[in-house]
């Protein structure tokens, strides 16, 4: 692709794999929302599951819906040529994250792509250092990281940390949960700090920072600091939002390591993020100090997040309207 700077143009196509995911569907919404004309890769089975009803919201919003897998090399290269494709975001998860090696070499042979977002949204791969079987996904995506660069494809690294929803209660993705409201589950001793974001601005700073020059080949890390809060502060903040105080259930590093050890896959998954960000700080452990590393309150000062104190507050009256 050269050495020169790929210039992205106003409103160039772009293409969006994994948008019936949690991440997918901010990032999807947010892409629809400014106007960009905004292609979906949809398996075809997607069309009959539960996920039917996310992609016919999205085609709803203008969203163009384009059937095929990334494990296809030849499709992926038509649809690319065919589509004009300028972006490519990918937010699959799981067993999805080696398909982009495949991707790659799509995108590596087409070189009309200016812009390609892997699948990330989460840490910093190359500076987190969990334990099993979480380090094995880092491995994947490590893998997937080094394609991209050896290949020479303009990209940006997404490290949003957190989900501003509600943060790894019993080994679960946080969307999927409400805050409790019998006990409040602990870390530690629920003093390690990380950053938690809203959905809508993982999307929304995602969107801005793919067309901005100065994430081109970087690692866009979103720290909001007025995000930043331990799980006693969390738990105490609940309790404000709710009313009264909740008893405190300690869940020790080696509680952690155990839920790792013998949990089944995806929760064992779960257990070792957990433990890496409440226990080892693997959010807060590190300066960015490499040429590489760019933060979204620097680049974006005039743009506010949601605030977790927020995020409650919208919790709290989805509990309020489903009694």
């Amino acid at each position: 692709m050269g050495d020169s700077v790929p210039v992205l143009s106003e409103g160039g196509p772009t293409l969006i794999i994994g948008s019936t995911g949690f991440i997918g569907c901010f990032v999807a919404e947010a892409c629809l929302d400014s106007g960009l004309p905004t292609y979906l890769l949809v398996r075809p089975s997607q069309n009959a599951s539960s996920k039917a009803a996310t992609i016919k919201i999205l085609q709803d919003k203008g969203a163009i819906v384009i059937h095929g897998c990334t494990e296809d090399q030849k499709l992926m290269e038509k649809i690319l040529k065919e589509y004009k494709i300028e972006v490519v975001i990918s937010t699959v998860g799981g067993n999805g994250i080696l398909d982009q090696l495949i991707l790659v070499n799509a995108i590596k042979a087409v070189g009309t792509v200016k812009r390609f977002l892997p699948s990330e949204f989460g840490h910093d791969i190359d500076r987190a250092d969990p334990v099993e079987p979480g380090l094995a996904l880092y491995n994947e995506k490590r893998r997937v990281r080094r394609a991209v660069e050896e290949a020479g494809i303009p990209y940006t690294y997404i490290c949003c940390n957190s989900i501003a929803a509600w943060p790894y209660h019993d080994n679960i993705h946080p969307a999927d949960l409400l805050p409790p409201l019998d006990e409040f589950l602990i870390y530690g001793d629920g003093t390690v700090k990380a950053y938690f974001v809203a959905g809508s601005d993982i999307g929304k700073f995602t969107l801005k920072a793919m067309n901005d020059v100065r994430t081109l080949n970087k690692t866009v890390h979103f720290r909001p600091p007025s995000n930043l809060f331990s799980m006693n502060e969390l738990a105490s903040l609940w309790e404000k939002k709710i009313g009264r105080t909740l008893p405190r259930l300690i869940m020790t590093e080696d509680d952690l390591l155990t839920a790792a050890k013998e949990l089944p896959i995806p929760e064992s998954i779960v257990a070792s993020f957990t433990h890496d960000i409440f226990i080892k700080g693997c959010q807060i452990s590190y300066s960015l100090d490499k040429p590489f590393d760019v933060e979204v309150c620097s680049l974006y000062p005039e743009t506010p997040f949601q605030s977790v104190e927020h995020c409650f507050n919208e919790v709290v009256k989805k509990i309020l309207d489903a009694t």
